[in-house]
């Protein structure tokens, strides 16, 4: 009987394994053989004397466009004409990046409109106030 241990990689519920791998074991998952969404990695391993330890690794997979959305959010209650921004773009691969498309343009936020408007107000007011002091006699 050997005295290794070895690891039995799978992929959801699919009952063929990706492969066993004498441990310690340095694997590549390929994800684009993957449909994009959640998956999940089960490694079993089994020591030399038979005893087994299963570990399960949920992930997700996002090898198409990416997508998204302004203007709804998941499960937003709505009425009415709903203005939506939606940009979908690829990502290209590890070895190059695609410029175009690759940023989504997002409208300015509330609090950064606030913050102008009190500044302005501020500036306003400082302005009327400091014009009625004098300085110097």
């Amino acid at each position: 009987m050997e005295d290794k241990s070895f690891v039995t990689l799978f992929i959801d519920d699919d009952p063929q394994p990706i492969g066993t791998f004498p441990a310690p074991v340095s694997f590549d998952l390929d994800t684009k053989k993957l449909t994009d969404g959640k998956h999940i990695l089960k490694v079993v391993s089994r020591d030399h004397k038979g005893k087994e330890g299963i570990k399960t690794i949920p992930f997700i997979v996002r090898n198409g466009p990416a997508i998204a959305v302004e203007g709804i959010r998941k499960d937003e209650v709505v009425d009415g004409i709903l203005p939506l921004m939606i940009n979908a773009y690829g990502k290209g691969d590890q070895k190059t990046f695609m410029l175009q498309g690759s940023e989504t343009p997002q409208s300015i936020p509330f609090w950064i409109v606030i913050l102008l408007i009190m500044f302005a107000a501020w500036a306003v007011y400082y302005h009327i106030t400091s014009g009625q002091m004098t300085l110097f006699k």
